[in-house]
């Protein structure tokens, strides 16, 4: 009866192996710390406008400003960029994971901005999936967190798209809550957004090279919302309803 019992277990044990194999997570590289080009995401875009409040402007627009002005910065410090949208259009998720994953030694950063029913809630986020990108999540949100007033939702993992299905070191950040008066109006402003793209910047450049080698373009304080003139084409104007 043992020996019956044993094989049965045996027999069932080798009939799992091959779902076991098939739950695997694909294998990421990591060049977290050798990365020389990075792809930069700016979530949302064409018909999908992601969070739409009325403290904030519309997400697909503050990401993709955000995205463009990262962009600038990382070229100034020498990294190669590749931009998954550079204007207002609709791009898949499925495409922007090829995207990132076409690129050689590369890490993938996404850009968006929250939303939540409750007006109370803000502060920022960073997510990842794979270990291999813990470092530079951390990173990120340590260099957010020395933005004046912040607040710290902390780093995350999660199951999103464009981070579970990379073969490389993929992050992505919140950039505050759009449904937040506070951080909704800080979005419209030209100078804050500078200064989060100076900060994702700063972090990227020091996970690379190390401490001390990026240096700031970004002169800018953190005051009350300012009313603004959309710069970079991006047609950032007054809103009001998420993705």
């Amino acid at each position: 009866m043992a020996r019956m019992v044993n094989r049965i277990v045996t027999l069932a044990f080798v009939a799992l192996l091959p779902a076991c194999a098939s739950m695997r997570t694909r294998a990421v590289k990591d060049t977290s710390k050798t990365f020389k080009t990075v792809v930069v995401d700016a979530g949302h875009g064409g018909k999908d406008s992601g969070a739409y409040r009325r403290y904030g402007p519309p997400e697909k627009l503050v990401t993709l400003d955000v995205a463009q002005r990262l962009n600038s910065k990382l070229r100034e410090s020498q990294l190669k960029t590749v931009m998954t949208r550079s204007s207002d259009v609709f791009i898949p998720l499925d495409e922007r994971v090829t995207i990132e994953n076409s690129q050689k030694n590369a890490i993938f950063v996404s850009i968006h901005f929250n939303d939540s029913r409750q007006r109370g809630i803000r502060g920022f986020e960073t997510y990842y999936h794979s270990g291999v990108s813990f470092d530079i999540a951390s990173r990120i949100q340590e260099k957010l967190m020395t933005i004046p007033h912040s607040a710290n939702r902390g780093i995350h993992t999660a199951n999103f798209r464009v981070l579970r299905n990379a073969t490389y070191p993929a992050v992505l950040v919140e950039c505050g809550y759009l449904s937040n008066r506070s951080e909704g109006g800080q979005a419209r402003d030209w100078e804050y957004r500078e200064l989060l793209a100076d900060r994702i910047a700063e972090a990227i450049v020091e996970q690379r090279y190390g401490p001390g080698v990026y240096h700031s373009s970004t002169q800018v304080a953190v005051g009350p919302p300012q009313s603004e003139t959309p710069t970079g084409g991006t047609g950032l104007a007054r809103a009001a309803p998420h993705r």
